[in-house]
């Protein structure tokens, strides 16, 4: 649990008046009294980290409960900023959407960027902003889907906020994790953030084009995700090529 960007506390979202569809987070201010016994309050911390995770698996249980009586199939995709999780998205929906119905719930702590590249699709997208949050939750999730109208029988893409930490904690219901790792980044990132490498049921190595300028080595990153997950799946792909997304639009269909 983070303790500086607000995670640790219960937020609500509520729709704003607008002609976009976004979610925003209220902030509340806090008094904290510095004047107590420090295990005390580590001891305080630990429980309410607790409550937090234990609420948050209730919701994310009654949206699986939801999802798997509807037949929709969720996705939650994690990753960190610019590794290319909506660039990706936009290429499986143009890819997928004469076959299926598709919706987007897009996390980001402001604006509403990503969900307008979704709309151009002519899927519908709804924008949740976290504020101070730097992760979505199964509260979240569940009022977005009900305000989004997720069709039956449908694919719903969840992306996270770009963040490999706190989002890794959080079940928000969804069938399968994925986490998006770009070879712009450090082959080591399954070792330095074990839990989400953890939690995923898929890693995607994305922008494999350019991996003749950089110096990612994908063995060694697959090696390390198989240290920390020995089941985690692997692909590898370019999301701005369309020949490269044969195998991801295959697993897509198989699962």
């Amino acid at each position: 649990m983070c303790g500086i960007c607000g995670c640790g506390s219960s937020s609500k979202f509520t729709p704003v008046k607008s002609h976009q569809n976004v979610l925003q987070q209220h902030s509340h201010s806090h008094h904290h009294d510095h004047s107590h016994d420090h295990d005390t309050h580590g001891e305080r911390m630990i429980r309410v980290e607790q409550d937090i995770l234990a609420k948050n698996d209730s919701y994310a249980e009654q949206n699986r409960k939801y999802f798997q009586q509807h037949g929709i199939f969720a996705l939650n995709f994690v990753s960190s900023p610019g590794a290319g999780k909506t660039t990706l998205l936009v290429a499986t929906i143009n890819a997928l959407k004469n076959t299926r119905p598709i919706a987007v719930i897009e996390g980001d702590q402001q604006t509403d960027l990503d969900a307008d590249r979704i709309r151009t699709t002519g899927v519908a997208a709804l924008q949740i902003n976290t504020g101070k949050a730097c992760h979505l939750d199964a509260h979240d999730i569940g009022h977005a889907v009900q305000d989004l109208k997720v069709p039956d029988n449908s694919l719903l893409a969840i992306e996270n906020v770009g963040n490999l930490v706190c989002p890794s904690s959080f079940d928000l219901g969804e069938a399968h994790k994925v986490v998006v790792l770009s070879v712009t980044e450090g082959d080591d990132k399954p070792l330095k953030y074990p839990d989400m490498f953890h939690a995923a049921d898929l890693m995607i190595i994305n922008k494999i084009d350019l991996l003749p300028y950089t110096n990612f080595n994908v063995e060694r990153c697959i090696e390390f995700a198989k240290r920390i997950n020995p089941d985690i799946e692997v692909l590898q792909l370019s999301a701005t090529q369309e020949q490269s997304l044969d195998a991801w639009l295959e697993w897509l269909n198989q699962h």
